[in-house]
């Protein structure tokens, strides 16, 4: 039991010491200026009496007596520390409204990439730097961007993002920023009239290639038809032509035999008589007058049906 009961006040101790007493013995020794913490791309600018006095922008762990001396311990007391985040960042400016050489109103939407490179400057040199660039970027933009050939507008978007690139760099880096990629996300018409004729034409205009297409097909096929039409009518033109000399030599060969002949005539003229519609009336042989009675009978039935 006694056991149990230690295990339970050293656990209570520990928590105790670890998450409340250390976390304030450290906090009052970061507060007197013993150490400083700096994370990954980040700066901390320490001033005192109105003077930059440190720039540590090292990750890590830092003691601030090495670095300061004396003045470590009211630094943060009668100065000032300033914390910037030095990550890169990036910022899209829409629809800058351009004219092309030709007239036409145009938007071009700018991308680009930014970060602090002078941490001094960015605080120091101008109030509001990043709304400075952005202002400076859209400046830049409608400046080299007017009076393009449209064409040029539309196609050469590389060589553009590197025209604004090239002359936004110098004045940013004055302020403690370096300006990364520069890239021309989008160009669009302004007018919307413009841009229903636009609309208007190429839509036209694809009807037009469609029906083309569609009339390119049916010829085509035609043509196809036209030849294969051709080609079938000689050759049944050849096989009528054919059969009569095929025929004239088969009924040639077979009347060299009388016999078989007059078998294969007796033979067409009962399949004549069998593909035949007429009715056939059989009378014997030696009958007399029936087959004139049967005569008679049968051109009444025709008269009457008539």
């Amino acid at each position: 039991m006694n056991n149990i009961v230690q295990f339970f006040i050293a656990a209570g101790a520990t928590f105790f010491g670890m998450f409340i007493i250390v976390p304030i013995i450290l906090g009052i020794v970061q507060m007197f200026g013993f150490y400083t913490i700096v994370a990954e791309r980040q700066c901390k600018v320490y001033m005192l009496f109105g003077k930059v006095i440190a720039i540590i922008n090292e990750p890590g762990l830092h003691f601030l007596w090495l670095k300061m001396g004396l003045r470590a311990p009211i630094v943060n007391w009668l100065g000032r520390c300033h914390v910037v985040d030095m990550r890169l960042d990036q910022e899209y400016v829409r629809s800058q409204a351009v004219n092309s050489e030709e007239g036409a109103p145009m938007g071009i939407g700018i991308w680009y990439e930014m970060f602090i490179s002078d941490p001094v400057s960015y605080l120091f040199k101008n109030a509001d730097p990043r709304g400075s660039l952005a202002a400076n970027v859209s400046n830049a933009t409608v400046r080299c961007l007017s009076n393009m050939k449209l064409a040029d507008m539309l196609e050469n978007r590389h060589a553009m993002s590197h025209t604004v690139r090239a002359e936004v760099s110098p004045t940013s880096k004055d302020w403690g920023y370096d300006l990364g990629s520069v890239y021309i996300r989008k160009v669009h018409f302004r007018d919307e009239g413009m841009m229903k004729g636009i609309e208007a034409k190429v839509v036209n205009r694809l009807r037009q290639v469609t029906s083309a297409i569609k009339q390119d097909g049916a010829n085509q096929v035609s043509v196809i038809t036209s030849t294969a039409e051709r080609q079938a009518a000689i050759e049944f033109a050849k096989a009528a032509a054919m059969r009569p000399r095929i025929v004239g030599e088969a009924l040639q060969i077979i009347s060299q035999d009388q016999d078989i002949a007059k078998a294969m005539f007796e033979i067409l003229e009962a399949q004549k008589i069998v593909e035949g519609e007429a009715d056939i009336t059989l009378v014997p042989a030696k009958s007399g007058m029936i087959g004139d009675l049967v005569a008679v009978q049968e051109q009444r039935l025709v008269k009457a049906k008539v």
